[in-house]
């Protein structure tokens, strides 16, 4: 897709891209940074992995205590970058599980600056599919994460359901509505 200039948002301003894991986030969010000039995209599971020893995921059976920690200072952690970049002029673009109540404390971590919000949706059941496919342990643990997305997390910027969407129809779904994920300026 050619880049139009008048569909850009103003350079130093924050996309958010949220949704289940596997849903698209990293490959819409390193596209995305590509595509905004200049452009960073902040990773939030490469920030998580400078946690070198001690480092706490979920597990099957839930979340630990401390892996509730990490995962909201991983939060704080990309919002902080975010607005470095934004206020350097450059797009930051973050991907992460911003669901729920973590949604409220990543706009609370970004202290005014401006944001664009997309939210990836794609059917439950089907990713469920794609899970188990990949042998991951969580297939049947995530239905929690799902509820927080569809439920808890307000209805703001731009919700897009991917179900059957390849990336490049992603991507480009994303672009065409750009001003539809517009949350704050």
């Amino acid at each position: 897709m050619a880049i139009d200039a008048a569909t850009l948002p103003v350079p130093g301003t924050i996309t958010v891209v949220a949704g289940l894991p596997g849903v698209g986030k990293s490959t819409l969010s390193k596209r995305l940074a590509g595509y905004f000039s200049p452009g960073a995209h902040v990773e939030a599971d490469r920030l998580q992995e400078l946690i070198v020893t001690g480092r706490a995921y979920g597990a099957p059976t839930g979340l630990s205590t401390e892996a509730i920690d990490q995962l909201r200072l991983r939060l704080r952690q990309a919002a902080l970058l975010a607005t470095s970049f934004a206020d350097a002029g450059v797009h930051a673009v973050v991907d992460d599980i911003v669901a729920g109540a973590r949604y409220d404390e990543f706009v609370s971590d970004l202290n005014g600056h401006p944001f664009s919000f997309v939210m990836l949706l794609r059917d439950l059941d089907v990713m469920k599919e794609e899970w188990r496919a990949i042998g991951s342990p969580f297939a049947d643990s995530w239905d929690w994460i799902d509820r927080d997305i569809r439920e808890r997390t307000p209805r703001v910027g731009l919700w897009i359901d991917t179900t059957g969407k390849d990336a490049d129809q992603v991507f480009d779904e994303v672009v065409a509505r750009l001003d539809e994920a517009v949350v704050s300026r």
